[in-house]
């Protein structure tokens, strides 16, 4: 499309009224002081992978106790599981497996003393049941 007319451009014809600049070009000024430069240095990590695995490491004590709970918890369904077995006079070999993963299961602590004691009651009473069906750990 070609537009004609008063307002229309054209191309390679320079203005005739545009002033030319002076010859003079930007410069900068001469100065004889040397710049010291450095070599280029990476980053410094805190403490690189390390550090970072140590800290995924580290365990808030509010979380250690609720897995203390929930370890005790589990250790108690599986008891209530084995007496219902027992009571029904079909004890299977998977009730006695889950008993004897909570008894290993309950051998960590939770940092609290009285949850620690109520875990050790809990597993005696685990330890005494797997005894009970000549599963000793």
């Amino acid at each position: 499309m070609r537009i004609y007319g008063p307002s229309a451009t054209t191309f390679g014809t320079p203005a005739s009224n545009a002033r030319k600049t002076s010859s003079t070009g930007f410069s900068l000024p001469e100065t004889t002081e040397t710049t010291e430069t450095r070599a280029a240095s990476a980053p410094k990590t805190v403490g690189g992978i390390d550090a970072l695995l140590a800290l995924q490491g580290v365990e808030d004590p509010t979380e250690r106790r609720r897995r203390s709970v929930k370890r005790g918890r589990v250790a108690l369904d599986v008891l209530d599981d084995l007496k219902m077995s027992l009571l029904s006079g079909a004890l299977d070999a998977s009730t006695v497996n889950r008993l004897r993963t909570a008894a290993a299961d309950l051998k960590d602590g939770s940092g609290d003393p009285g949850l620690d004691a109520v875990l050790a009651e809990i597993e005696l009473r685990v330890e005494v049941e797997l005894a009970k069906a000549g599963q000793t750990t």
